[in-house]
């Protein structure tokens, strides 16, 4: 009997501890599915096309914004240079290995980046794209501006600035930039169906990715066609060189010029009459939108396949205007130290 009653007590202490330890264990902190959105576990990788020019400084703010509003940990990383796709493709492949929860991509080429895009989405990883569109139809959103009615409104004001007469010549970007040559097109096209009076005596040259690439062809174009009444440039880097090689060749007077972006010496070319109409996206918007549309993907919540993150062509007449201020001078000091 004694030793029935000490089997009880022995049975009963293993019991409690075996309780005890049970209780020490910390409670589960979920269903063992992917972490939520709303948690500092949920990363966010956003790749730029590259980070020397100022409208991706904007890009940045408006993905940080969005992960500090959403409380979402945003991870920036692209190349430096907007013609280096291996890099991109590197930073997309790197982010894979670190397994983050999303991808939000500004594409540099729109064939290029398709398979390690393709490898996330197989990896488990979401992929958003802003910007620059992609020969693919894998990811959650899209986030950027129309370009080819960007590209509509510069045809337009060079249009109504030349009287519908005249010399133009056009200035393209990079090989495999959705965005620009939708911009291109989107400009050619508006002349070719509303302005029959202008002709278009180039439209073939790229200027590259850099400012010193892009000054050489329009210092080129100035001199392979002395006589011409309007240009157009469709991103920050060829307008600025459009800018500086029209007024290196005191041709200002005779030419009419209309750029797309804006920055500190484009914004300062529009005050100072060295340039006379810019079409300005908001980047700032984009890369918020684009964080945004993520953190609603991961959440399981619908998002829209295609968001237009709006355009706004300014002039010196309207660049004072609230509208025109909001995309010329955004304050990006909160975001970006």
């Amino acid at each position: 009997m004694l030793r029935s009653a000490h089997a009880i007590v022995v049975a009963l202490g293993a019991i409690l501890t075996l309780a005890a330890c049970d209780n020490a264990k910390p409670a589960p902190t979920g269903t063992g599915s992917a972490p939520t959105p709303a948690t500092q576990q949920t990363r966010i990788a956003v790749i730029p096309k590259g980070t020397s020019h100022e409208f991706w400084k904007s890009v940045q703010a408006g993905a940080l914004k969005a992960g500090e509003e959403l409380g979402v940990e945003v991870i920036w990383k692209g190349p430096a240079r907007e013609d280096d796709r291996d890099d991109q493709i590197k930073v997309v492949e790197d982010f894979v290995t670190q397994k983050v929860n999303g991808i939000v991509i500004a594409p540099l080429d729109d064939t290029a980046l398709v398979r390690p895009l393709e490898e996330a989405k197989d990896a488990g990883i979401r992929v958003t794209i802003i910007d620059s569109g992609l020969n693919w139809d894998g990811y959650e959103s899209f986030a950027a501006t129309d370009n080819s009615h960007g590209g509509e409104l510069a045809g337009e004001e060079l249009g109504r600035l030349l009287g519908g007469k005249g010399k133009v010549v056009m200035m393209r970007y990079v090989e495999g930039s959705a965005s620009t040559r939708q911009r291109e097109e989107g400009f050619l096209g508006v002349l070719k169906t509303r302005f029959p009076g202008i002709e278009v005596l180039s439209s073939d040259q790229y200027g590259g990715a850099t400012l010193e690439s892009c000054l050489k062809t329009a210092e080129n174009l100035l001199t392979r066609f002395p006589e011409f009444d309007g240009a157009y440039a469709p991103n920050e880097p060829s307008a600025a060189a459009f800018m500086k090689a029209i007024n290196d060749a005191k041709r200002k007077e005779k030419v009419k010029l209309v750029g797309f972006d804006a920055s500190t010496a484009l914004v300062d070319g529009l005050k100072a009459g060295a340039i006379d109409a810019l079409v300005v996206q908001n980047p700032l918007r984009m890369g918020e939108l684009g964080v945004k549309a993520m953190v609603d993907a991961l959440g399981g919540k619908p998002v829209e396949k295609r968001i237009d993150t709006g355009c706004t062509l300014v002039t010196k007449a309207s660049m004072d205007s609230p509208e025109a201020k909001e995309v010329l001078a955004p304050d990006l000091s909160r975001w970006i130290k």
